[in-house]
């Protein structure tokens, strides 16, 4: 077994120039694309681009932008500027021309915070360059497929410390961060991934998320640089066709797969009951289920409906994980079952944990995500004074290790660690025993009169009411015409009939206050596909508060 433990690089070119001298026919199928990549291929490909790179003016601990699909150039890009000492800082890609202002908006936040001078752009990307040209003056754009048809060798001296991936953050709760990550911090977040899931010569990676999206990025890195093969698609093609996706990953045997919880719900939508039936998921070892929260209806639904596809519960695995920390915190055990514990919503609001039975009103289902992974620490700690809290005990969850970011980009990182030098991560959990639970946003916590709500339980409450189009919803924080902090719930919905939008708002309010105990929510009903997402698919409750009630 090639296993990224005993290769001993120190770079991450230098790890795959490792691979290519004991697995070189190891290959990435890009199946969108019919693209095939062998790790050969990639080695040649870094050294031509990295060349370019240089010749066109780009210098050792520059930050280059990559604005690429996923294709192969991706790779290519990626491992020839760290090869040259650079550090390449993956951009989001449009997804449509719609709003195509507010998206160069947000180029232009990146640019300037990275003080970038070059981005590399894919052939696909070609035509859009008129469009940024004149939006980010100062800047080269430089075509991926010209630097690599340049040719040359690139030798570099690059050391582990050097930066080597800046990871623009998602903005799904604020503006987007650059995360530093270095040479030393990918590998170890390889590293742990690797052990984590005992990655074995018999396995093998289907992707769909975003290579710029760090579950995309990482996913597809610990399979490349552990020699293993993998297929990659477009996001595009699971999310207009999730049925097709899961027969394809199914035909390439892959056992190693990744999404955020709501890609398992569009799979058990795209695919009736009867359809799962003439499918062959058996050989699908680990599913990896995070990025956003895991929801126990969805996963007990997924397992039902893709149980005659052969797929096991032991390989759903609810995770935890953050750019920050080059991706994986913590791991369930392998060959474990999803957990999940029911707790007393109110008390949890509260910050304390108190059993309760599940379906039981008043019941909130908090997935268990295991233990930290080789290579890091995780504690909880009280929100006030930054005291270390027992189990059981609600606080925010801060992690230590040598996959995590030394800090953002150009950002003065005061509260991003602790005195200590534990990194914040902003997300509100609880340790029973040595297996983390995770709560929520510290940022998103509500307060109406008095009462705590995290957004998660309002949004679980209405995903299943009738009308409520593909479980959509987001909810958030908002000042009514008194100026008292309520909560806003935006929902979208395929209704037309004013009658029929009148009595889905009656149902959201009556399950809300039924479950919740809460009746002073203010409802929104939008027309689908309002909702902003971020660039992996999740929503975006924020931005949506600003598009809907500022």
């Amino acid at each position: 077994m090639v296993v990224i433990t005993e290769l001993r690089a120190d770079t991450i070119a230098g790890t795959l120039d490792a691979i290519a001298e004991r697995a070189p026919d190891t290959s990435v199928t890009f199946a969108t694309e019919s693209q095939v990549m062998t790790i050969t291929d990639l080695v040649d490909a870094s050294h031509a681009v990295g060349a370019g790179l240089r010749a066109a003016g780009v210098e050792h601990g520059d930050v280059v932008g990559l604005l690429c699909p996923n294709t192969s150039e991706f790779f290519h890009v990626l491992f020839g500027g760290t090869r040259l000492g650079c550090a390449i800082a993956p951009l989001p890609v449009p997804v449509s021309m719609r709003n195509i202002d507010g998206y160069v908006a947000r180029l232009q936040r990146i640019v300037s915070t990275a003080s970038m001078k070059h981005l590399v752009m894919s052939e696909q990307f070609a035509g859009f360059a008129d469009v940024l040209r004149p939006r980010l003056p100062g800047v080269q754009l430089l075509d991926a497929a010209a630097l690599r048809r340049a040719g040359g060798r690139t030798y570099e001296s690059v050391s582990a410390s050097d930066l080597a991936i800046v990871q623009f953050t998602s903005g799904s709760t604020s503006a987007p961060k650059g995360v530093q990550l270095s040479h030393a911090n990918v590998l170890s977040g390889v590293e742990s991934i690797t052990r984590g899931i005992e990655v074995n010569p018999q396995d093998s990676g289907g992707f769909w998320l975003p290579l710029f999206h760090d579950m995309g990025l990482f996913a597809s890195l610990t399979a490349l640089l552990n020699g293993r093969p993998s297929t990659i698609w477009s996001p595009v093609d699971f999310i207009k066709n999730p049925g097709r996706w899961l027969r394809r990953f199914s035909e390439t045997g892959a056992t190693i797969s990744a999404g955020p919880n709501f890609g398992y719900d569009y799979l058990v939508a795209a695919v009736a009951a009867d359809e799962a039936y003439g499918i062959d998921l058996s050989r699908w070892r680990i599913a990896f289920n995070g990025a956003e929260s895991i929801a126990d209806d969805s996963i007990a639904t997924f397992l039902d409906r893709f149980a005659p596809s052969g797929f096991r519960p032991t390989s759903m695995f609810p995770v935890y994980g953050m750019a920050e920390a080059t991706l994986a915190v913590t791991f369930p055990p392998l060959l474990r079952a999803p957990v999940f514990d029911y707790v007393d919503r109110a008390a949890l609001s509260d910050g304390l944990v108190v059993p309760a039975r599940a379906g039981a009103a008043g019941t909130k289902a908090v997935a268990n995500v295991g233990r930290a992974v080789p290579g890091m620490s995780v504690r909880v700690s009280d929100t006030v004074d930054g005291s270390e809290l027992q189990a059981d005990r609600v606080g925010q969850i801060e992690i230590r290790g040598d996959a995590v970011t030394a800090g953002y980009l150009n950002h003065a990182n005061t509260e991003t660690f602790a005195a200590d030098g534990w990194l914040r991560t902003g997300d509100l959990g609880y340790l029973r025993g040595t297996d983390l639970h995770v709560t929520g946003r510290l940022k998103e916590m509500i307060t109406v009169r008095g009462a705590n709500f995290y957004p998660e339980d309002v949004e679980s409450a209405v995903r299943p009411v009738s009308g409520v189009f593909k479980r959509r919803c987001v909810a958030f924080a908002h000042l009514d015409p008194a100026g008292r902090e309520q909560i806003a719930l935006v929902v979208e919905t395929d209704l037309d009939e004013p009658t029929e939008r009148a009595s889905l708002a009656r149902t959201l309010r009556d399950t809300i206050k039924s479950d919740l105990d809460l009746d002073d929510v203010a409802i929104h009903l939008v027309e689908p596909r309002t909702i902003p997402r971020t660039s992996s698919g999740k929503l975006q409750r924020l931005a949506t508060r600003t598009l809907v009630c500022d």
